[in-house]
């Protein structure tokens, strides 16, 4: 099942990552995101194959890097995450990235997720960093229904609501990453002052905001109070007033735009 609160864990790696994720399913995490390009599908798999929780009631999300957007580049990438992730089918492979300037082109790489989910390789897929018009060509050839999730930058600095609101119409899940942004919404006054009135940090505040906005969310930390925090900020609940408030903090901030990256909408 696709948890609306994961475990984030780029830029972390090795034992410190394998502890953490042990850690986070102790708590009673259930959804656990990595990507090859972060290099530690092998830290996760060592997790899961040391936890008591059984690996399939772990959900985990991989992403497929754009260099491996080709029909059996693809497959191959899949292969190996399944392989390091120690799971003999993995939960939901997303398109990392789109294709630069659709050197590949977006058709063949969603056949080739197709092809995966029907040789059950994977069970689920999506797409990450979409804009309205990818969205279109992906819905387009192989329909809203298929596409579980699409997995963007969001947080209270940058709303992305276009893309988010078109995937609300087509029916895919907004996972929102880098949903702390870097830690900036510590500093955020508005953040500040609604964590004091629920006795909490603005980094729970925040994830409240986003779950209540039917958002998934997939924080990273280090830290192990953080790691239960941040769990637990799914039983937060903000008034109308405090949703509106951080609504307003919006000022198209993004934090993640290599060159790579398609021409975005916001």
């Amino acid at each position: 099942m696709f948890e609306p609160v994961g475990f984030g864990t780029f830029r972390i790696q090795g034992k410190q990552l394998t502890d953490l994720v042990l850690q986070a399913l102790d708590i009673g995490y259930r959804h656990i995101d990595t990507a090859t390009m972060y290099g530690n599908e092998d830290a996760v798999g060592k997790a899961l194959n040391q936890s008591k929780v059984a690996k399939d009631k772990v959900f985990v999300t991989t992403k497929v890097w754009y260099e491996d957007l080709e029909h059996y580049a693809l497959l191959d990438s899949l292969r190996r995450s399944a392989d390091q992730l120690q799971k003999e089918q993995l939960d939901l492979a997303l398109i990392h990235w789109p294709s630069p300037n659709n050197e590949v082109p977006l058709k063949e790489t969603l056949d080739a997720l197709m092809k995966a989910r029907q040789d059950g390789l994977i069970r689920n897929f999506g797409v990450s960093n979409f804009t309205l018009d990818l969205l279109r060509q992906a819905t387009g050839h192989v329909g809203a229904e298929n596409i579980l999730t699409n997995q963007i930058e969001m947080h209270p600095f940058m709303q992305n609501r276009a893309v988010a609101n078109r995937c609300d119409e087509l029916g895919i899940r907004v996972t929102a990453y880098m949903p702390l942004a870097v830690g900036k919404v510590m500093q955020e006054p508005t953040l500040q002052q609604i964590a004091e009135e629920h006795d909490t940090s603005p980094a729970a505040i925040t994830l409240a905001w986003l779950l209540q906005n039917k958002r998934a969310v997939i924080p990273s930390t280090i830290k192990p109070e953080h790691l239960r925090s941040n769990f637990d900020a799914q039983h937060l609940h903000l008034t109308q007033n405090q949703m509106h408030q951080i609504n307003s903090l919006d000022r198209g901030e993004r934090i993640i735009d290599p060159d790579f990256a398609p021409v975005w909408d916001d």
